[in-house]
């Protein structure tokens, strides 16, 4: 039995089945992974919008290295420096004000859709108003913020307090605000509902409806920030700053960590006893942020973003009319989706069979995360790839005679 039998059916016997694994990864460098008997593929999926800055990157390696030999939790009882370092660079790179720490996007999105709700109790106020198709978590209050059936059908009953409206449709969701509303929680770009742009018009316009309603604009920035678009953050492309947004997945390129950052409006709302994270902000995983947030500074990894995903988009495009599934491809920066007119996990399956890995979502979207400091001959290999999987699954090119001319 090779390794990754052996592997496959430990998880058989002793690991609750709430994925559908299929390879087994052991080592991975830059864009790219190995599997457990030697396979190397380009990751275009980056741990899911995790590995921003790469897998092993030697300067996160190298935090995590020197802080877990000096100190690697004390509680938030006492303070700690990282915490405090890193608090002040998310303020700094954003809206001003304070940050709470906890160790993944779900918590995030809790703490920030809490902390609306504390803000607005006196007031009687504690819906969110939040959009069809979105995704903000698998907590009980944070599945039931989230758009999607799917992923509440069998917990029922949810917590109260959250209705959904049109993604990108101002006139829905000012139809949906009644005298409970509280906020109002938004992704800038729909990463689990296809890959899918907020217009510049919406965000200005929900921003606009939460300073005439007096309403909270949340955003979840979990899978887009992080330099991930070509800004720090998703929000900023269209000139509006919400009232507190949520991060996890690349901030710490891999180490878990969480965290909201708020305005000054919103910062000592949380008091005392109010909200906690045994883990969040520890000393360590605070230095690997702060490692990536430098390795995205001293790389200019914003401008990589948007000149790499410039490229990429570019080759995916032409797809467009080379084959005839392929329907659409949008995005910004280097997230980036490729729309089929059928399910899109063959075509996904076909791709990782010739060491492309990506992942289906949205049932007929191929999404891209690839590392923001993704070479340009990496993108030209995963094209490739891209190119021949089409061709295997969806037959010849429908414009072969235009192209080969």
């Amino acid at each position: 039995m090779s390794k990754t039998e052996d592997i496959k059916e430990l998880y058989s016997k002793y690991v609750m089945k709430t994925y559908a694994q299929s390879l087994v990864l052991v080592k991975g460098k830059g864009a790219k992974v190995w599997d457990a008997d030697g396979k190397v593929y380009l990751d275009f999926l980056a741990g899911i919008s995790v590995l921003n800055i790469g897998h092993s990157h030697p300067a996160v390696v190298k935090a995590i290295q020197d802080q877990v030999a000096k100190l690697t939790h004390v509680s938030n009882l006492y303070y700690n420096e990282n915490q405090a370092k890193l608090a002040e660079k998310l303020s700094q790179l954003s809206l001003g004000g304070k940050c709470f720490f906890c160790n993944s996007g779900a918590e995030a999105n809790e703490a920030q859709i809490k902390l609306a709700r504390l803000w607005g109790h006196d007031k009687g106020k504690y819906g969110v108003i939040s959009m069809k198709n979105s995704f903000h978590g698998r907590t009980l209050a944070t599945a039931a913020a989230t758009g999607q059936t799917k992923i509440q059908k069998g917990f029922e009953p949810m917590p109260e307090g959250f209705s959904y409206a049109e993604y990108n449709d101002i006139e829905s969701v000012k139809s949906m605000i009644d005298d409970k509303t509280v906020a109002i929680l938004v992704e800038a770009i729909q990463g689990e509902g296809g890959i899918i742009p907020a217009t510049d018009e919406f965000m200005v316009g929900i921003r606009t409806l939460c300073d005439e309603k007096e309403l909270l604009m949340l955003c979840d920035e979990v899978q887009c920030g992080m330099a991930r678009t070509g800004d720090w953050f998703a929000f900023q492309s269209s000139g509006v700053e919400p009232d507190v947004f949520s991060l996890a997945k690349g901030l710490g390129n891999g180490y878990p960590i969480g965290a909201i950052v708020s305005n000054q409006k919103l910062a000592d709302v949380y008091q005392p006893g109010k909200h906690a994270s045994t883990f969040g902000g520890t000393p360590l995983a605070c230095a690997a942020a702060l490692a990536t947030i430098g390795v995205i500074e001293e790389e200019e990894l914003l401008d990589a973003a948007t000149r790499a995903g410039d490229l990429f988009k570019e080759g995916l495009e032409a797809f467009i009319e080379k084959y005839e599934h392929v329907k659409e491809v949008r995005g910004r920066g280097l997230m980036l989706g490729m729309e089929l007119d059928q399910p899109a996990k063959p075509l996904v399956d076909a791709m990782a069979e010739m060491g492309l890995l990506a992942l289906a979502t949205a049932d007929k979207v191929v999404r891209f995360l690839p590392p923001l400091n993704v070479k340009d001959g990496e993108i030209e290999e995963a094209l490739d790839i891209i190119d021949d999987a089409l061709a295997e699954i969806h037959g010849v090119a429908v414009n072969q005679e235009a192209v080969s001319a």
